[in-house]
């Protein structure tokens, strides 16, 4: 068996047994973890009547609580991944700098590379996944992986976890 099948098969085990939105979310950022790497992984979802995000889900909380929300602001960033549906990559932390207001504390955890994975659900956006790493760390080849192999698992993930809310 290969590591992508025992990630994937450890992720459907997971999937399986949760019962909250918590647990959904921690099988998701193990297999992302496996698959690609991430020094942090944090789900944003969307609010677009409310133009709202909220973080739903942190593997740091200290640093990144899941809690409260925080006004769409609409610049290159929310253009490319809500308006045409792409991943956004950046490299440095000067690229993130960019967009993220949080920029510094990214670094200060060790972090200077992001990819944030686009949630689509009836043509819309509905959250992001996101994962950050050393500089550079998100490559070509990684961002493909994250394509093929995490899409698919994000909207089983989005989908069982709004089963658990309220």
């Amino acid at each position: 068996m290969t590591d992508h099948q025992d990630a994937h098969g450890a992720f459907i085990r997971a999937l399986s047994a949760a019962t909250t939105e918590t647990q959904v979310f921690d099988a998701l950022c193990a297999l992302a973890r496996a698959r690609v790497g991430a020094k942090l992984f944090t789900i944003m979802t969307v609010d677009m009547q409310a133009m709202l995000a909220r973080r739903a889900y942190s593997d740091d909380p200290v640093n990144y609580p899941a809690s409260g929300t925080k006004p769409i602001t609409i610049d290159r960033w929310f253009e490319q991944v809500h308006g045409r549906h792409e991943c956004f990559i950046a490299n440095t932390l000067a690229e993130i700098a960019t967009v993220f207001p949080d920029a510094d504390l990214i670094g200060r955890l060790g972090c200077a590379s992001v990819v944030n994975l686009p949630v689509i659900r009836a043509g819309e956006l509905v959250a992001t996944i996101n994962m950050l790493h050393e500089e550079g760390y998100y490559t070509p080849a990684r961002v493909e992986t994250i394509r093929e192999e995490l899409t698919l698992p994000s909207m089983a993930a989005m989908a069982l976890a709004d089963g658990f809310e309220g």
